[in-house]
């Protein structure tokens, strides 16, 4: 983290020690069942249909949604279109006080066009270009950043996990310090202000993050945050993410080599250090606005058991309107991440409204403000509208392929909870298979508006296209990896992740079918899924128990 003080710097690799902090990620996911159900066909399982898939997308997607950011002018339209489809087939308002919405506090804030970064050495300055060499916002709401020649501390992974008996904090003092790490960055910039330092940064590493530059800067010197209590904890004034040949270029000059500080903060012996004779200075004005934003939320009441229920949600959000691309094209318009996901959602309210009542109520909820930090799920899970003690379970879409038909799934966060084996019976029900996502360390189980309802002890299962190359009926493996490549390093958060008439969703049919099918059996089943043993959430769902009997 870079504080005022201090600076604090840590790096992608981050996951790599997580695999070893989270052991979970390596168990393998072990499936029992009695007998294997007959087979069906996609036609034959349910009537989720491509076609209105890609007109929901078309709609969401479109310059008249202008990128969809919270507050901005496509908010309004994205609200109503959204309560309008879910309202057309017949669902009731699941928001608040008889409403469509849950309401989210936000600030928004912006630094200014002249926004300043630099190192200070002994020797020299290492000036910073925003949006080149690093990316900084402030999520305070403030009418000016000011951080003056702030000492700068390497934190190597900047986890502080005791119960695991791994802190690289020691006991150094980040009070008023800077640091910069890489992992969940929404943790990271958490811990930074627990530990007092002034601002936060990741060292970026395409490998590491899972997506390269172009998506870490895709909006420099913007942010939003939750609206907070006056009496809580202040977060850090900045935080950001640094590239990765900046950061080596300070060490450098610092004397050291960043490859080496990396390799021993993987030993748990690792600590914190401050890089001698190194501060850092940063300066802008800061446009700050308040702005109360929406989560959309539609139920299917339940017969028997209503006060129980299963919640199927996407993000509605994207990223508004940027700098002209080469083509001079300004909305990022998000049509994949993540207006195909919340089309696979108002696809599954029209099926399950449209066949026989389920026992449990259905509630389908478009969240605000992930790509901002799950912000709009964030706030839900602490202001839940459906009991979490009694809510069986979470199922998130955010991004599917585009590619065709896939031999397989890809299951996320292996050996998490009992939802596996139900996505295991789905996938044999269409003679498909389940396959552990190839890059764990990318983290992307914690990435997606699941982990905040998974953080309160909800089980949760994702399905996100980019967690590994699906095995598809056209091309393989190979194909499906060549889908992930092509979006993530030209479309992912850009100007072309655009609607296209040449898309192939019946991959992503496929996958909501999936969920669908779940959804059916434990809608209408007395069944809660559990938490496995190893996982970091099982404590806390155990506690609430008695209220599930």
């Amino acid at each position: 983290m870079l504080g005022f003080s201090a600076i604090a710097i840590r790096w992608d690799l981050i996951m790599l020690r997580l695999l070893k902090l989270t052991p979970w990620f390596l168990l393998s996911a072990l499936v029992a069942c009695s007998e294997t159900p007959e087979s069906q066909t996609a036609e034959q399982q349910s009537r989720i249909d491509a076609q209105n898939l890609s007109e929901i997308v078309k709609t969401l997607a479109s310059d008249e949604f202008q990128g969809r950011a919270p507050g901005g002018p496509g908010e309004e339209k994205t609200v109503s279109y959204l309560i309008e489809q879910f309202s057309s087939l017949g669902l009731k308002p699941g928001g608040e006080n008889g409403g469509w919405t849950q309401a989210v506090p936000l600030i928004h804030t912006k630094l200014g066009n002249a926004a300043n970064a630099r190192f200070k050495l002994t020797a020299n300055d290492q000036p910073l270009r925003q949006g080149e060499d690093i990316e900084f916002s402030t999520t305070r709401a403030i009418d000016n950043l000011d951080i003056d020649e702030a000492a700068v501390v390497f934190v190597g992974f900047g986890a502080d996990a005791s119960e695991r008996g791994w802190d690289d904090f020691g006991d150094i003092d980040l009070t008023g310090k800077r640091m910069t790490y890489y992992g969940r960055w929404t943790y990271k910039f958490e811990e930074a202000a627990r530990r007092g330092a002034i601002g936060a940064l990741v060292i970026h590493e395409t490998e590491g993050a899972g997506y390269g530059w172009n998506v870490a800067s895709s909006s420099p010197g913007e942010n939003y945050a939750i609206e907070r209590a006056a009496d809580s904890l202040p977060p850090v004034a900045l935080q950001g993410w640094l590239h990765g040949d900046a950061a080596a270029a300070l060490f450098s000059a610092a004397g050291l080599s960043l490859a080496e500080q990396s390799e021993r903060a993987r030993k748990d012996e690792f600590t914190a250090f401050e890089l001698a004779g190194v501060t850092f200075s940063a300066s802008s004005q800061v446009a700050t606005e308040k702005i109360v934003s929406s989560n959309v939320l539609a139920v299917l009441p339940g017969a028997s058991q209503a006060d129980e229920a299963i919640m199927l949600s996407a993000h509605w959000d994207a990223y508004g309107v940027g700098a002209p691309d080469a083509e001079g094209k300004t909305v990022r318009p998000g049509a994949n991440d993540d207006a195909l996901g919340v089309a696979g959602v108002i696809e599954l309210a029209r099926v399950l409204s449209d066949g026989p009542q389920l026992e449990r109520s259905i509630v389908f909820a478009a969240w605000t403000a992930e790509e901002s930090g799950l912000l709009g799920s964030e706030y839900y899970a602490n202001n839940p509208l459906y009991p979490l003690e009694k809510t069986a379970a979470n199922l998130t879409l955010d991004i599917l392929q585009t590619a065709g038909l896939a031999k397989d799934v890809i299951l996320v966060g292996e050996g998490q909870s009992d939802l596996e084996d139900d996505l295991q019976l789905a996938a044999t029900l269409q003679e498909r298979t389940v396959t552990t996502e190839n890059l764990p360390e990318n983290g992307l189980f914690f990435r997606a508006d699941h982990f905040s309802l998974a953080r309160r002890g909800v089980p949760v299962l994702l399905i996100m296209g980019i967690a590994g190359g699906a095995d598809l009926m056209d091309g393989g493996r190979a194909a499906g990896d060549q889908w992930i490549a092509d979006y993530t390093g030209n479309c992912y958060h850009q100007t072309c992740d655009a609607w296209s008439e040449d898309w192939n969703l019946d991959g992503a049919v496929q996958d909501i079918q999936l969920f669908e099918t779940i959804v059916k059996d434990l809608g209408s089943s007395q069944r809660w899924p559990q938490w496995r043993e190893g996982s970091e959430f099982k404590a806390l769902r155990d506690a609430s128990a008695a209220q599930r009997i």
